[in-house]
């Protein structure tokens, strides 16, 4: 007990208990709340001297999982934070939105279809260049298309494809560069819609806020109508109709699946791929959107094989068709009829398109047999019913090579073509178409007007000289009733360019455009009344509404019936015997040629019971045909046109009656004397020479349409031998 006292006992912490000394103070495991695991120590050290090296390998284990661990950690906190950025950014730029409750869809650019008077589509202006067409009655191969290359779940997602978008960042960090797109149609309606082009943020974070609005405001269907109704598709066609019409000339309801797969693939780079700019890029493109479509199980390998084979094809760098001319010109009148254009419209034309296709293919085909022969490039046809409606106008060789409008814009001289309104003047102050005029060399100042050829024929009544186009008669009866007398009753009949009251005006000087010279002789057809020329019937919008109708009626007369009935037996006589003799077939037709100076132009108007046609040859800058006259190639496309056009209509005869008397006999040319500007002896009364006839300006009461030119008849007729007297020129054009 001594020692045990003497003994200092030290406290340890890292040896053996001993269980009994510490039975006191220890408590066993069974007695615990939590059972402890500590493993008995025996079993510890038995477990180590077994496996020296498993500590170490269990630290190893530990300390990747910890690092593992950690980076998972570190990940989930960072997106977390990320989430918080993201959402802190849409916040702030959706917070510079306007409020959702005012998101509307913006109203689609108003579209002008304009059509013939079948019915038939001549063309779609406005800035869409087409009208909208409902999903289901386009072809399906086009929305199939358009999801099988753009957006492959358009119909599964809510507006942004995330599987879509992983797929675009993993290519972009693969390549290099973005080679798929992650946008959805969704997305890309909205930018459409709302949005400009910028590739910023911003502009992403709105494009994904519009894009979950449209998909929470409208369907899945409605979408994608407005989405094929709005997108370019290059080559100034926005919406699938306008595409179709524009690269294949038909509905977007009647395109195949190869043309389907085309518009498609055009959505990448509409410009760049457009088969106007590169066909081959823009089949190759195709073949792509192809095989998509088999690989998602829209079509079958037959389809497949037969698309796959349709050849690329060019189309035209712009629109072609002379029906284009038309519809340039109803969008010149169009603001003046209804003002600003706000929705889509439908304008029914007076054009019937089988008559404009004929005029387009004569024009054509005639230039191009003889336009490299006789130096001609351009010509231009215009041909108008009784009432004034436009039927066919034709503005020039290819509308897609040049768009100016050589039919309603191009003033050119009409030369003899304009000599009719001498001739009506000259009736109207009381000539007759037997009343006879000696055709010879004459010299009016320092004028000298010469026949073509040089060959002069003497007396002639001026049926003949009408009809033989004779210049020297022109000029005579142009001095007798005085120049302001022609330029009256040229613009009583139509023409409305600015014309020049001098004597050379009787060989067509002054410039007329196609349009109102035809016009203008539209009154010898329908019995003697100046119509309203119009283009346009009727302008109704898309729910039905008239906003535009033509009322107009006949017209006021402007020439007697007596005056039309002496006018159109000498103007038979061009068609008959004369100069137009080409022009014949079996209807009865009247009409003058004309030629300016050089070849520069050449035209022939002319007309039937039923239609009045002009048609001009020349070229655009002016320089000379080879010898091509109105008898020539206007003759030749007026005779197609209007034996095709006439094809079925019972023949009827020219309106008015006159009953020729015994004319003077024809002098030789060897015979006649030579004048000058003083040989206008007084003119003797002859066979036929009739009292002058007062022409009407408005049905029905007739009314002095030349009241303003009150001057004596100067003398003019130059048969037999000439009288010298002493008088000076200016007497001579003052009419003394």
């Amino acid at each position: 007990m001594a020692n045990r006292k003497d003994r200092r006992i030290e406290p340890s912490f890292d040896d053996p208990r001993d269980d009994a000394e510490d039975d006191v103070f220890s408590v066993r495991d069974e007695d615990r709340v939590v059972p402890s695991r500590r493993k008995a120590p025996a079993k510890r050290s038995a477990s180590k001297a077994r496996s020296p090296g498993r500590g170490r390998t269990q630290k190893k284990r530990r300390g990747m999982f910890g690092i593992l661990g950690r980076l998972v950690y570190w990940c989930f906190v960072l997106a977390i934070w990320g989430g918080i950025a993201a959402a802190g950014i849409v916040i702030y730029y959706g917070a510079k939105m306007p409020s959702a409750t005012t998101w509307a869809i913006p109203d689609r650019s108003p579209n002008i279809k304009i059509v013939g008077v079948d019915g038939r589509l001549i063309a779609n202006r406005g800035m869409t260049g087409g009208e909208a067409v409902g999903l289901f009655e386009m072809s399906p191969y086009i929305p199939q298309a358009v999801m099988a290359i753009e957006d492959r779940r358009f119909y599964s997602h809510f507006g942004v494809d995330p599987i879509g978008l992983a797929r675009a960042v993993s290519q972009r960090v693969i390549h290099g560069r973005f080679t798929q797109g992650g946008s959805t149609l969704t997305q890309q309606l909205a930018k459409n819609l709302f949005l400009t082009p910028d590739r910023t943020l911003e502009r992403k974070v709105q494009e994904v806020l519009l894009a979950l609005w449209l998909e929470q405001k409208y369907t899945k269907d409605q979408i994608l109508e407005m989405y094929l109704n709005r997108v370019y598709f290059g080559s100034g066609s926005y919406g699938v109709e306008a595409a179709s019409r524009r690269y294949f000339g038909k509905s977007a309801r009647d395109v195949s699946l190869a043309e389907a797969a085309l518009l498609a693939g055009l959505l990448k780079a509409p410009s760049r791929l457009s088969p106007a700019r590169d066909p081959k890029a823009a089949d190759a493109r195709a073949q792509l959107v192809l095989a998509a479509m088999r690989e998602q199980g829209m079509i079958e390998e037959k389809e497949l094989a037969t698309a796959m084979s349709a050849p690329a094809s060019r189309v035209a760098s712009f629109w072609t068709g002379s029906e284009n001319y038309v519809a340039d010109r109803v969008m010149e009148e169009l603001p003046g009829l209804i003002g600003e254009v706000r929705s889509d419209i439908i304008v029914d034309t007076t054009v019937d398109m089988t008559l404009q296709e004929l005029a387009e293919k004569s024009i054509r085909r005639l230039i191009d047999e003889n336009g490299e022969k006789l130096n001609v490039s351009q010509g231009a046809l215009v041909s108008i019913d009784n009432s004034g409606a436009v039927r066919a106008m034709v503005g020039g060789y290819d509308y897609s090579t040049s768009q100016f409008d050589r039919a309603s814009e191009a003033r050119r001289q009409p030369g003899s073509a304009f000599k009719p309104f001498v001739y009506l003047a000259a009736v109207e102050q009381g000539r007759s178409p037997d009343s006879v005029r000696n055709d010879a060399p004459i010299q009016i100042g320092k004028w000298t007007p010469e026949n073509y050829n040089g060959k002069y024929y003497g007396r002639v009544t001026l049926r003949t000289a009408l009809a033989k186009s004779l210049n020297s008669v022109a000029a005579q009866l142009a001095m007798e009733v005085g120049p302001a007398a022609v330029v009256e009753a040229a613009q009583r009949m139509g023409i409305e360019s600015e014309l020049q009251p001098n004597v050379s005006i009787s060989l067509g000087t002054s410039e007329v455009t196609p349009l109102e010279l035809t016009a203008a002789y539209v009154p010898f057809a329908n019995g003697g009344y100046r119509p309203e020329v119009h283009i346009i019937k009727r302008i109704t919008a898309a729910d039905g509404s008239v906003l535009y109708e033509n009322t107009a009626g006949g017209g006021p007369r402007v020439i007697s019936a007596e005056v039309v009935g002496m006018m159109n037996a000498m103007m038979t006589g061009a068609v008959e015997e004369g100069t137009a003799k080409k022009a014949a077939f079996a209807w009865p037709a009247a009409g003058k040629t004309g030629t300016s100076q050089n070849s520069r132009d050449a035209w022939f108007v002319g007309y039937t019971a039923n239609l009045t046609t002009g048609v001009w040859f020349g070229n655009d800058d002016g320089k000379p045909m080879k010898r091509v006259t109105g008898g020539a190639l206007p003759a030749l496309a007026w005779h197609e046109f209007m034996v095709a056009a006439h094809e079925g209509v019972p023949v009827a005869p020219l309106p008015g009656s006159w009953t020729p008397q015994q004319a003077a006999p024809e002098v030789a040319a060897d015979d006649q004397p030579a004048l000058d500007e003083n040989s206008f002896p007084p003119a003797p009364e002859q066979p036929g020479e009739r009292q002058p006839v007062q022409p009407v300006g408005g049905a029905p009461q007739e009314q002095p349409a030349t009241a303003s030119i009150r001057r004596p008849v100067p003398p003019a007729d130059v048969g037999g031998q000439p009288q010298r007297r002493e008088t000076s020129i200016l007497n001579i054009l003052l009419g003394n």
